[in-house]
């Protein structure tokens, strides 16, 4: 059971600001498999701000650098595909098949494709 009581924002995992909690429920089971922070207005503030203030950074870096980053994300989400995929699965019900597929390979596909494309710049 995975447990969390933090956002991530701005590169940092932050403590909730509220004290609300939402249960993860598996439908296949209807059993708990997680709780994630119930997100405040002042949360969705900060990760607003913090996305803002990553642009004018992430805007002005070079394609090449970009395509660099965007490979490290394809590579890690590639290692975790396996744990994505169950995860969806437990999370929405979907069969463990289309979750490899979908949910965990096409993002690995696309942060690919678009290193890809920035390469050529």
């Amino acid at each position: 059971m995975r447990d969390y009581d933090r956002h991530f924002i701005g590169g940092e995992w932050i403590a909730a600001t509220g004290r609300k909690s939402i249960d993860v429920i598996n439908p296949a089971t209807e059993q708990r498999i997680g709780r994630v922070p119930s997100g405040t207005a002042e949360d969705v503030d900060s990760a607003a701000h913090a996305a803002r203030a990553a642009f004018d950074d992430w805007s002005t870096t070079p394609a090449t650098d970009r395509a660099a980053i965007l490979m490290e994300i394809h590579e890690g989400l590639a290692a975790r595909a396996d744990e994505i995929a169950e995860t969806i699965t437990a999370e929405v019900g979907m069969p463990i098949k289309l979750s490899k597929i979908i949910q965990a390979g096409s993002p690995i596909g696309q942060f690919k494709g678009m290193a890809k494309v920035l390469s050529a710049y």
